[in-house]
């Protein structure tokens, strides 16, 4: 099983890319606890911003191989102007019309203020199921100030969406 996380924060190496780190690691031990091995990928795309703004770059093409190989897909994004990333919605652009259909999928967001929490769900869920993709949890949202608790804050929403990952892991 693949656990792929797309990070859409123009920041390399951001507070949202450890939190998708931390979200695939955990959810690889959920599989690991379900008899299923995982292997876990998390892709920053900061690294790969001037690929993705020239439409049929080779490298952005790479890019989408890599999330269509994946099981499991996490779009990770910070929340600007409570809504997702313009880097983020250049790699999904870069996806075929139903290019992520069959894939399970999951809107990850983190962000300032409980104010924008509905942003996961209202903004990053539709673009998930506009390209095919089955979202069976609610998103997760971290706020600023958990980050320092990021490990139970990630094991909470886990514990919650149980039910939905255990059909799919």
């Amino acid at each position: 099983m693949q656990i792929t996380a797309i990070v859409g924060n123009p920041k390399p190496l951001s507070k949202t890319y450890h939190i998708a780190v931390e979200a695939v690691s955990q959810l690889s031990v959920l599989a690991s606890e379900q008899g299923r091995s995982a292997e876990q990928l998390v892709i920053d795309l900061a690294d790969y911003a001037g690929a993705l703004v020239q439409w049929g770059n080779p490298q952005a093409g790479k890019l989408v191989e890599l999330a269509a190989g994946a099981d499991i897909l996490l779009f990770v994004s910070p929340t600007y102007k409570a809504t997702y990333t313009g880097l983020l919605k250049l790699f999904a652009d870069q996806i075929p019309q139903n290019g992520l259909a069959g894939k399970i999928a999951v809107p990850v967001m983190v962000g300032g203020s409980p104010h924008h929490s509905l942003a996961v769900e209202h903004a990053m869920r539709p673009l998930l199921v506009e390209m095919g993709a089955s979202c069976p949890t609610q998103g997760l949202y971290v706020l600023d100030s958990q980050f320092d608790e990021l490990p139970s804050v990630v094991a909470g929403w886990i514990e919650r969406s149980r039910c939905g990952l255990s059909r799919v892991l």
